[in-house]
């Protein structure tokens, strides 16, 4: 008989918590081995049990589930991760996928797809609830097309100068007079991870004055 799936439940419900481990502990192929209820016990719990997946929330105190994924994908990079969403946004699932997750469960799913989904899940399988599928295909068409107020992308190119699109979604908001801290909330980022974007922008640039940065951000859209 092959090993059970270690499960890590991350989610700072308790009634969410109890739930998903009521349902798992029925399976004889799954093993609920911790809770966590905040991001930074989920990468504790993940450093000292070794979980096969960990089901992770997004929106969780002290460390969101997108920055705890980065953590755990860093240092134990064998480790599926499934983020568990009440919605498909779609900036959630490009950075989710970004950092390495394994894919996205909407958490009013049924428990038996729930179950499925975890055993595919080990099996390498990327999962994506359709809805979540729709997002991101949404995501990437809005992404590569031209949108009013964004880049001028050819007089950057003729600059010299290209970003990346978590650089320019930054920078729009930098245009917009937005802190770091202001920026990194909406975006389920850390302040220090918001803080290294800005100075790859301000790199790119040439300049770490943040008053130079948006003129000079602002100048290719003169010609818009």
């Amino acid at each position: 008989m092959e090993a059970a799936i270690k499960i890590v439940i991350a989610d700072d419900q308790t009634l969410m918590r109890d739930g998903l481990q009521t349902i798992l502990s029925l399976e004889d192929d799954m093993e609920v081995v911790g809770t966590a209820e905040n991001g930074l016990e989920a990468c504790e719990l993940v450093g000292r049990l070794r979980p096969d997946v960990v089901l992770m929330d997004i929106q969780m105190p002290l460390l969101n589930g997108i920055e705890c994924t980065k953590r755990i994908k860093k240092e134990f990079p064998d480790t599926f991760i499934l983020i568990l969403t009440t919605f498909a946004e779609d900036d959630y699932i490009v950075e989710g996928l970004a950092n390495g997750a394994a894919g996205f469960l909407l958490k009013d799913m049924p428990g038996d797809k729930l179950i499925q989904s975890i055993r595919d899940c080990v099996k390498g399988r990327l999962l994506m609830p359709a809805v979540v599928a729709a997002k991101l295909a949404a995501r990437l068409s809005y992404a590569s097309s031209p949108k009013e107020g964004d880049f001028d992308v050819k007089r950057l190119k003729e600059q010299g100068i290209s970003f990346k699109d978590r650089e320019k979604h930054i920078s729009l908001l930098m245009m917009e007079g937005k802190n770091n801290r202001q920026i990194a909330g909406p975006l389920f980022m850390s302040e220090g991870t918001v803080k290294n974007y800005v100075s790859t922008i301000y790199n790119k640039i040439g300049t770490n004055d943040r008053t130079k940065a948006i003129l000079l951000l602002k100048e290719p859209l003169k010609e818009s």
